[in-house]
């Protein structure tokens, strides 16, 4: 029997390279359970033969498996990102829980039902959590309150921006961070020794421990998996802290804010997460790594069977090698790291998983005007005196389209655009959003284009009059002042362009224009007439500060001084100009209630009555960057910048204030009241949205200095679409 037994050994080695499967252990209790499997394994004639070598963690384990020292391990999800991008390593086992869960459980926020917690209240609040770079207790809670802007890391330090965010937490193994209140609420052992130690010493370590945190009301809060309350409750837990313990004492957080009972945590959770699962080198054959974990389950997974695969009761610790809660080893299919942790536990880990090179020791912001220069280096000035980093630095550029080509090949970092140049940022530079702007009182980061005229009794003209008349826009490819109004004209049959000749077409609908930007060759010359150009008679239609007549506050002021007769604007840019709001010499006297809006269905209205009477929603302005700037250690930045340089604040530099610069909208628009995270907004196409690209596809032609018949039926098309989604 012995010789077939190695003969069969023999072939094994022969045909799979595997003469043995060497499984790295994490501790001394998993190297006992290992070598307790190895021996039962052996005994019943299991091949490749099982061997057992020691690592120092998870992830010395990952090296050793790369460098060929040992060639399996079961990591958790968080490790397994970790292992698959670090190490090329695949997810080839996983581990099923039963219970209708299969192969992942839930991360849960657990709270006390007699308290107000809810998920937009934890700033300030006490946190329990199973134990630091945990995947439901750590990764996922803090990569979901990063991911979604409620906790700002600036420079990427997670671990501070977690301090600062909660009052006082207990997250076992965070004494190495070196920021103290990570491990304040920690207790230590019997003898209040081992405080904060990452394992069983620390009374508040682990699924249970984090529990028992909020059940002893330390924190007002723990991040736990989703059965972690039905384990600690009703009888489940014989130990004294949990023997009067009743599961419907306790709710969980939701993501919309709400909460809900303690059995919903499918609805209510902050995210699904994948199984463990053991991994390997990317060459590795895991079949056979799987056939024999297999057979060996089916031999000692039982609960009467001589050796228990899935209990680690008998060797002084808890989910040794596999998870106890375990009920059965599967194959994975799909043997990638990103397909097995699935993309929304991706985002949490990607949120925390900062890589240094990935956050730049200077911020170049790319600014297009010596105004937006003289700003942003008082801005650079004030950031740096507030100890923010990364710092600024300046750069300049000729035009947006400039800026876009410098961030592409890294001579830049980041510059705010609008939602035109958004779409041509990503389209055709690989731009990505890495923050937003929100303005006023808005729940959600966008605006309304609107048309502005003056209210007239004896001329009150609306859009089925704007043929012949003159026109004030932002600048040429602008949103509010060209894309969208254009769009608009096109979809109703107002303009109808020959071609792709959309510049043309205008040219011929307004009797005379401005339009910065649009002093192009073979472009019409009414589309500049009314421009003004600088102090010098220079400068006339440019997409700049130099000509007056550029941006919201530009194309009001050529409505404001009677060279044109609507303008093309945001919904509040007359609020910022009038009513005492500009201390410009022309918006000097200039009242609110003295302009209307042209509506899309012919009326006209009052220019507070935005919501029913626009021309299409607008996403917000976004900062832009490579993508292989870190967007959280952005945001990280400006959001701490906010806090000291925001709406309403007092000091001597105004992040949203352009004024002090004898300019509008420099870096950010002067209407920003906050900057806001992109959450899951990450790339252009999502920043911007279906509708609004939609619009943009129809707006942008193969070429604008010709015109391309096959452009027509396009635009044709999406003009339709836009007709029939238009507010009332």
């Amino acid at each position: 029997m012995k010789v077939f037994s190695w003969l069969l050994l023999f072939l094994v080695c022969l045909h799979t390279g595997f003469c043995d499967i060497r499984w790295c252990t994490i501790s001394e209790q998993e190297r006992k359970k290992c070598d307790a499997m190895k021996n039962a394994f052996a005994g019943a004639n299991l091949l490749p033969v099982l061997a057992c070598v020691q690592g120092n963690s998870s992830i010395s384990c990952a090296q050793m498996i790369s460098d060929q020292k040992a060639d399996a391990v079961t990591l958790d999800g968080g490790m397994i990102y970790q292992a698959g991008k670090h190490f090329n390593l695949k997810p080839i086992v996983g581990e099923s829980y039963g219970q209708d869960l299969g192969s992942s459980y839930y991360a849960v926020a657990v709270v006390r039902k007699d308290s107000t917690v809810n998920i937009n209240s934890l700033k300030g609040l006490k946190s329990c959590h199973t134990g630091m770079n945990r995947t439901a207790g750590w990764n996922v809670p803090v990569g979901y309150l990063v991911d979604s802007g409620r906790v700002s890391a600036m420079g990427c330090n997670i671990a501070k921006a977690v301090g600062e965010f909660f009052s006082q937490s207990c997250v076992p193994g965070a004494g190495s961070t070196n920021v103290t209140s990570l491990c304040d609420l920690c207790v230590g052992d019997e003898r209040g020794q081992n405080k904060c130690e990452p394992g069983p010493q620390e009374f508040y370590s682990g699924y249970s421990g984090a529990f028992r945190c909020l059940a002893e009301r330390a924190g007002d809060v723990a991040f736990v998996k989703h059965n972690t309350v039905f384990e600690n409750t009703d009888g489940h837990n014989p130990a004294i802290w949990a023997q009067d313990l009743q599961s419907r004492d306790f709710q969980l957080l939701c993501q919309d804010g709400s909460r809900a009972d303690v059995t919903e945590w499918r609805r209510c959770s902050l995210a699904r997460i994948a199984a463990h699962a053991a991994v390997a080198r990317s060459d590795a054959d895991a079949l056979t790594i799987f056939q024999l974990l297999d057979e060996g389950q089916k031999q000692f997974g039982a609960e009467n069977s001589t050796f228990k695969m899935f209990d680690s009761t008998e060797y002084g610790g808890k989910n040794l090698l596999f998870k106890d809660s375990t009920t059965e080893l599967i194959l994975i299919p799909d043997q990638t790291y990103e397909a097995w942790l699935g993309q929304e536990y991706l985002r949490t880990v990607k949120a925390i998983n900062c890589d240094p090179s990935q956050v730049p020791e200077n911020l170049r912001w790319c600014t297009l005007s010596t105004a937006e220069i003289w700003k942003c280096s008082d801005m650079a000035v004030a950031f740096k005196n507030k100890i923010l980093n990364p710092t600024i630095q300046c750069i300049s550029g000729e035009n947006t389209e400039a800026c876009m080509k410098m961030i592409q090949a890294k001579q830049a970092d980041a510059i705010t655009l609008d939602g035109g140049d958004i779409y041509k940022a990503g389209n055709i530079y690989g731009l990505v959003p890495a923050a937003g702007e929100r303005y006023f009182d808005e729940q959600y980061a966008n605006y309304y284009a609107v048309a502005v005229v003056k209210k007239s009794s004896s001329n009150a003209f609306t859009i089925n009059d704007l043929r012949g008349k003159k026109s004030c826009h932002t600048g040429y490819n602008r949103t509010a002042g060209w894309n969208i109004p254009v769009s608009v004209l096109i979809s109703k049959g107002f303009i109808t362009p020959k071609g792709c000749d959309i510049a043309t077409a205008v040219g011929e609908f307004f009797s005379k224009s401005c339009i910065p930007g649009a002093n192009k060759i073979g472009f019409p010359t009414n589309l500049c007439e009314l421009c003004k150009g600088d102090e010098n008679q220079k400068k006339k239609c440019v997409l700049g500060d130099e000509e007056p007549y550029f941006g919201y506050g530009g194309a009001f002021r050529c409505l404001v001084e009677d060279a044109g007769d609507v303008a093309f604007v945001k919904y509040s840019t007359v609020f910022e100009y009038t009513d005492g709001k500009n201390p410009a010499s022309w918006a000097a006297n200039l009242k609110s209630s003295d302009f209307q809006l042209l509506c899309p269905n012919g009326a006209r209205a009052e220019v507070d009555q935005y919501a029913g009477c626009n021309w299409a929603p607008v996403p917000a302005h976004a900062v832009m960057v490579h993508p292989d700037i870190n967007i959280h250690a952005v945001f990280g930045l400006l959001d701490k910048a906010q806090a000291f340089f925001g709406y309403g604040s007092n000091d001597t530099f105004a992040m949203f204030k352009s004024s002090n610069y004898e300019g509008k909208d420099l870096l950010f628009k002067d209407s920003t009241i906050k900057i806001v995270p992109v959450e899951e907004k990450t790339t252009y196409l999502k920043w911007l949205g279906n509708e609004y690209v939609k619009t943009l596809q129809g707006m942008h032609c193969p070429s604008e200095a010709a015109a391309v018949n096959s452009g027509t039926i396009a635009l044709l098309f999406l003009s339709s679409f836009l007709l029939l989604s238009f507010h009332p």
